[in-house]
């Protein structure tokens, strides 16, 4: 039996059988390192990025050690945006189809608070929360943490660098010591050891060698200087290589905005993506950069932690990242699942100390490479291949998926091949269309009916 194989596990036969429906045959190197230790009962500290199989990790061993019969919060996982929280939550209740009466709950902000009040009234065995919103509930009393016996902080790293200290500090007051932490983060700065001193008991240290071949992932590096400034750059590399979604990282919140502000000037399809936009904008963002109806995020490092965007063309570091750990994570997220990737950096002369500390982190040498021709900036800018259009009805009024897809295709409609990803929230749902088809689209809709009813249709973004 292999070692990374999930039956050398001592795991409940119920987990494994669905493991095997799900089609988890070995172990990820953070799997493999970890589920030993967290199923002994150990506190544990795993290093590991998005896409690393770390919520399974975790996922399992809060599974085995819970009592369903126990209706009481068993355990209690910590994220740092909604986003995580939601896609946690979906991967554990994933794991736990097999088993019956399992109730897991998030409870995020940007969500009303009253419903969240009802679902703790009926109880639950698993809370996936996000930290302002948690705190809120611990405060009130309508959330008891008295039976906790495993405590997960998942990407620990990034709620330290949304300013969630004092928060993390005053929501461990509620947690009995007698538990089992584990904490998951993509880097390990100071700031993880000393809270890990602080809230642990002897973990076990992890740090889990990437699966992501780096070979299929074209670093070029270019320096920029008075004569081509950053932003002129940017656009040059865009126009070259025009990728089909486009990641920008820059350092701070302003730059942030500001470099997607002026891209979106010159004529790209840029969206930005930082600490500052509210959930409602940041969930149309994700949308439309995720469905292929903008090509460019613009985003700080914090906020782009956690995204589940796969087919990733290229990443842009507009500047080097401060942290040699934090540039290799930007670059590992394209070139994924065999794909092809793009990592450009620019430079300037000031960052040289930085340039010179990547190398030596790397251990190779990096070469210069020559930015494109300044001609190239006149040449057309191009346009993403879809459009977004958003209804005003979503899970609450019953609408689904195969309800917006039959309302284009239905009767003097759209080709199904014109229709791209459809993403349903609450009370709104996203539905992209191929750019050329969008007014067919558009039309079909706002004349049309969704279960029975008219709703408010309008193309957004273009």
């Amino acid at each position: 039996m292999s070692q990374t194989s999930f039956s050398s596990l001592k795991l409940n036969p119920v987990l494994l059988k669905n493991l095997a429906s799900l089609d988890y045959q070995s172990m990820t190197p953070i799997q493999a390192q970890s589920l030993p230790h967290i199923l002994s009962g150990k506190d544990v500290i795993a290093q590991g990025k998005t896409g690393s199989g770390k919520t399974a990790a975790f996922g399992l061993g809060l599974l085995e050690k819970l009592d369903v019969k126990r209706f009481r919060v068993q355990s209690f996982v910590l994220c740092p945006t909604r986003e995580l929280a939601d896609q946690v939550a979906k991967e554990i209740r994933r794991l736990a189809r097999t088993i019956h009466n399992i109730k897991v709950l998030t409870l995020c902000g940007g969500m009303p608070f009253g419903p969240q009040i009802g679902s703790l009234e009926h109880g639950a065995h698993i809370i996936v929360g996000t930290p302002g919103r948690v705190e809120e509930h611990l405060r009130k009393g309508t959330l008891k943490l008295d039976d906790v016996t495993s405590f997960v902080l998942d990407e620990a790293d990034r709620m330290l660098d949304m300013g969630f200290q004092v928060t993390l500090d005053a929501i461990i007051k509620y947690i009995p010591k007698q538990r089992q932490t584990l904490l998951f983060s993509a880097t390990y700065p100071d700031e993880i050891q000393a809270i890990a001193e602080r809230i642990m008991n002897d973990p076990v240290v992890i740090k889990a060698a990437t699966d992501h071949d780096n070979a299929s992932i074209k670093q070029l590096f270019f320096k920029i200087d008075e004569k081509v400034p950053r932003f002129t750059a940017l656009r040059l590399l865009l126009l070259k290589y025009r990728p089909g979604s486009a990641l920008v990282f820059c350092n701070t919140k302003l730059e942030t905005q500001q470099v997607a502000d002026e891209l979106c000037g010159n004529g790209f399809s840029a969206l930005a993506l930082h600490g500052d936009i509210e959930q409602r904008d940041r969930d149309q963002t994700l949308v439309r950069f995720s469905n292929k109806s903008a090509s460019i995020l613009v985003a700080t490092d914090v906020a782009a932690r956690g995204l589940d965007i796969d087919a990733l063309d290229a990443v842009i570091n507009y500047q080097l990242a401060r942290e040699t750990e934090v540039h290799v994570h930007r670059v590992g997220r394209t070139g994924r699942a065999g794909n092809k990737g793009l990592a450009c950096t620019l430079y300037s002369d000031k960052e040289g100390y930085k340039l010179a500390r990547l190398a030596e982190y790397l251990g190779q040498e990096i070469e210069t490479a020559s930015l494109p021709a300044l001609s190239l900036l006149k040449e057309p800018v191009y346009k993403p291949p879809m459009s977004t259009l958003q209804i005003d009805g979503g899970k609450k009024q019953k609408v689904r998926p195969g309800d917006i897809l039959g309302a284009l295709t239905g009767k003097n409609g759209i080709a199904g091949s014109e229709v791209g990803k459809i993403s349903i929230f609450d009370n709104c749902a996203y539905t992209a269309v191929s750019r050329s088809a969008a007014q067919s689209a558009l039309t079909k809709l706002s004349q049309g009916k969704l279960k029975g009813r008219s709703f408010g249709v309008r193309r957004i973004g273009d």
